[in-house]
């Protein structure tokens, strides 16, 4: 058996790093996470205050069944309150969090995870083998269709003991402790085997005093939580704002501290003002445009390739970007990922190419209509707007049909047979691709499927070896590229920004926005 703790060898082993031989995480943030506002970072930190966040996300929809989150109103909720068996550290690497050790076989098949002793929830009661169990289970049941069932789908067996759990898989993988680390899998309390989804107890770094879906949710510390090194501010307050401008305005008064999704065309003017800090990293982010592959026209693989070709990428990332990210290639793995394939041709803006495709599925011109609301995305709306001028050269006729922002993850995304959407903070080829482009999986945007990429899976989630691992992930990258059911135009960096009141540690987590997901966990007042 290979072991670790908290993603530290022990007895020598190699850890389970963003640099190890069993690691597929970020790669290093590529540029400064701090880039203008007075320098609060590397601080010693403090306790005290209340913090308040103000986010682009939210639904009325939003529950606090884990099952069911999917968005970054939801995710900074679930790090706040919940933990999880493993996290993804700020420099990329695996630690752990409810586990406090691991180990593997060497055909990693069979893990076993100790837990972290003296580990409470928030109603007092001591974290069990047992309540790790349960809340892995509830997402391996088919009947609660949980986005992470994909993660989990392997687990042939598990067994609890005195201090930990084993979990023994029908095919090896290497990445499996990253898959825990999940947003969804967090750890509740059970009874007889069974858990609460909807339990307001976790036994994270916050207690969760009030929650008002797609409004806000309150905090306040717990001071049974385990690390000393976390949690500094008495209370939290997430808000739920989708209007960018009103963001935007509540930060420069000081209404609140922290807000994601910066208007980039007002970028310079925030970046400017007094006693802002504004932040960028380059992560796993993309933008993308899924179509629903089991209705026409979209089934037809030619319509597919013609609107790749059929978008101006250059433009998009010019004027809805602004230059804070890169070009997309229609794959989900991204510049940030160990595997990203450097060698597939580049996506161009081609009318004519399109138009080839187009005849190739039996279409002379094609009338579409794209669902569009900022809530996917910042800039979904021009984004659209610049996709119908752009395909129109290429005999394909868009209507934007712009929708609410509210209720759109409920109503429009997979509802509707095109529309836009957006993705981050998958730290393994593995996850990205087992949560959303294998078949038939819940969170599959497109309901896409091919036969070589599903068996590409599970050969590559299986191997240790890195170079053969690379040919897989390559493979597998191109065929979603040529075939998959979503135009992926845009790698998006991270955009965020604080109050210069706020300080934040040295090095920034890029596996989500706003210090991966976990700033009111890691930030504090300076």
């Amino acid at each position: 058996m290979l072991r670790w703790k908290d993603g530290a060898p022990i007895f020598g082993a190699r850890g389970l790093t963003r640099r190890g031989v069993l690691a597929a995480g970020t790669a290093a943030v590529a540029m400064p996470a701090l880039l203008t506002g007075s320098a609060r970072a590397a601080n010693t930190p403090k306790r005290g205050g209340h913090f308040v966040l103000a986010l682009g996300h939210g639904n009325t929809a939003d529950t606090l069944n884990p099952a069911t989150w999917e968005n970054q109103f939801t995710n900074c909720l679930a790090h706040a309150m919940h933990g999880r068996l493993t996290e993804i550290a700020a420099n990329g690497d695996l630690v752990g969090e409810v586990a406090e050790t691991w180990e593997h076989s060497s055909d990693a098949r069979t893990w076993r995870f100790t837990l972290r002793q003296g580990l409470t929830f928030h109603n007092g009661q001591s974290v069990r083998p047992d309540d790790v169990a349960a809340s892995l289970n509830y997402h391996r049941d088919p009947d609660v269709a949980s986005a992470a069932q994909p993660l989990l789908k392997d687990i042939t067996d598990l067994t609890v003991d005195t201090d930990g759990i084993t979990i023994r898989l029908l095919n090896g993988n290497a990445d499996f402790p990253f898959l825990l680390a999940d947003g969804h899998l967090v750890v509740v309390p059970s009874s007889e085997g069974k858990i609460d989804p909807n339990a307001e107890i976790g036994c994270g770094a916050y207690r969760l005093d009030r929650f008002d879906p797609g409004v806000v949710a309150k905090f306040s510390r717990y001071d049974g939580y385990w690390d000393d090194n976390r949690a500094f501010f008495d209370s939290v307050e997430v808000r739920a704002s989708v209007d960018a401008a009103g963001r935007q305005a509540a930060l420069l008064t000081g209404e609140v501290h922290a807000i994601d999704r910066v208007p980039l065309d007002t970028f310079e003017l925030l970046r400017q003002a007094p006693g802002v800090a504004v932040m960028e990293v380059a992560g796993t982010q993309h933008f993308t445009f899924p179509m629903q592959c089991d209705m026409a026209p979209f089934n037809e693989p030619e319509v597919r390739r013609a609107l790749k070709c059929a978008l101006d990428r250059q433009d998009l990332l010019a004027r809805v970007l602004r230059g804070h990210g890169t070009v997309g290639n229609d794959s989900p793995i991204t510049p940030a990922n160990r595997y990203y394939n450097d060698e597939m041709p580049a996506a161009e803006y081609d009318p004519d190419r399109a138009r080839h495709h187009l005849k190739k599925a039996g279409y002379d011109r094609l009338s579409l209509t794209l669902s569009v609301a900022d809530a996917a995305f910042q800039g979904a709306v021009d984004a659209a707007a610049l996709y119908r001028e752009n395909a129109a050269a290429a005999g394909i006729d868009i209507t934007v049909d712009r929708v609410p922002s509210d209720g759109y993850w409920t109503n429009v995304w997979r509802n509707r047979p095109w529309c836009a959407s957006y993705w981050g903070g998958r730290t393994t080829e593995d996850s990205m691709f087992s949560e959303v482009y294998q078949s038939g999986v819940p969170w599959n945007e497109s309901d896409w499927s091919n036969e070589r990429f599903d068996a590409l899976l599970l050969q590559a989630r299986a191997e240790t070896d890195v170079s053969t691992r690379r040919t897989l992930y390559f493979e597998m990258q191109d065929i979603v590229r040529r075939d998959g059911g979503s135009v992926i135009p845009l790698y998006a960096n991270y955009v965020f920004a604080r109050r210069d009141s706020v300080a934040t540690p040295a090095e920034i987590g890029s596996n989500w926005t706003l210090d991966g997901s976990r700033c009111i966990e890691r930030w504090w007042f300076a």
